[in-house]
């Protein structure tokens, strides 16, 4: 194993946020793309970095075909084949959301758009990353991913045709979040389904984890009314809910891969979260979820950072 003085190690550090925030975008998984990130580090530690003329670039393949590695292991297929898989979320802020500076790269990391990367390829989920995320020419994401430039040019075609229909949710900024978040909390708990049929759009989808995140299965809902009654059954509180979740979580609302969110918390412990992705001003998807292990970045994150005042001090 090579050894590796501090200039070695800042390097690796210097590019650890965009290799995560690679990583992440091809997973939709935080964990494991700290996973990736970490093994990434192993191999850069124990190589012939003298025989390595561009860091960045060896890293990059690195981190893309560990990925790639993960995305085609057992374990993953069966995750997803079994309906438990859904993107792990990550607050406004986190370096690992990456590049935010085109409309690609803020779509690339939306909760809609990861999710429709399941219907990608492992390779063609790689071209998209990498040519729409990064920015990458064909030329050298043919090197990356050890395929031909004009395979590379077919790979993203069809990507974008099948992405075409999460690419259109609007990302927001914090006061804009708020303002989504409160109508729909609004709408939610005023007792009347049709104001928040109101704010849905008529192809609207809804998918959440369950209570605590405790379902086996994703429950997917695809009707506006279905979606209206199940949020206010949701939203509705119960001494059983106070009682599993171990108290009166206040509301908030924050930004969460770029889309308004309401994030549940009891003081800083965050129970809860649902995502809203905006299309035409109305909210398109609605992911909820309560999985600890699937909020465990965020959590830590809404632990270190301030943010604002609840919407309902105690639900």
């Amino acid at each position: 194993m090579a050894l590796m003085d501090t200039a070695t190690l800042a390097r690796f550090e210097a590019g650890r946020d965009r290799l995560a925030s690679l990583a992440y975008r091809l997973l939709g998984s935080a964990a494991d793309a700290e996973d990736v990130v970490q093994d990434a580090f192993l191999r850069w530690q124990a190589a012939d970095r003298e025989r390595i003329e561009v860091p960045e670039a060896w890293l990059t393949k690195v981190v893309t075909n560990l990925a790639l590695d993960r995305l085609r292991s057992a374990r993953a297929r069966h995750e997803r084949a079994v309906g438990a898989w859904m993107p792990e979320p990550l607050l406004d802020g986190d370096p690992m959301l990456g590049p935010a500076d085109t409309v690609e790269q803020r779509e690339s990391v939306t909760l809609a758009v990861l999710t429709l990367m399941e219907r990608l390829s492992p390779v063609e989920r790689a071209v998209y990353v990498l040519r729409e995320a990064f920015s990458y020419p064909h030329a050298e994401i043919a090197e990356i991913l050890d395929i031909s430039e004009s395979a590379s040019q077919q790979h993203a075609h069809r990507a974008r045709r099948h992405l075409a229909a999460g690419r259109a949710v609007e990302r927001v900024d914090r006061t804009a979040a708020r303002r989504i978040a409160k109508a729909f909390l609004d709408a939610a708990s005023s007792g009347h389904t049709e104001r928040l049929v109101a704010l849905l759009t008529t192809d609207a989808t809804a998918v959440s984890d369950g209570l605590l995140g405790l379902s086996p299965r994703l429950v997917h809902l695809s009707r506006p009314e279905q979606i209206a009654a199940m949020t206010r059954a949701a939203l509705k509180p119960t001494a059983a809910k106070h009682k599993l979740v171990g108290g009166h979580p206040a509301i908030h609302a924050a930004v969460v891969n770029g889309s308004p969110a309401l994030v549940f918390a009891l003081a800083d412990r965050v129970v809860s979260v649902a995502v809203l992705d905006v299309r035409d001003d109305k909210v398109a998807t609605i992911h909820g979820m309560a999985s600890p292990t699937r909020l465990a970045r965020l959590a830590k994150q809404w632990q270190r950072h301030p943010h604002d005042a609840p919407l309902i001090e105690s639900w």
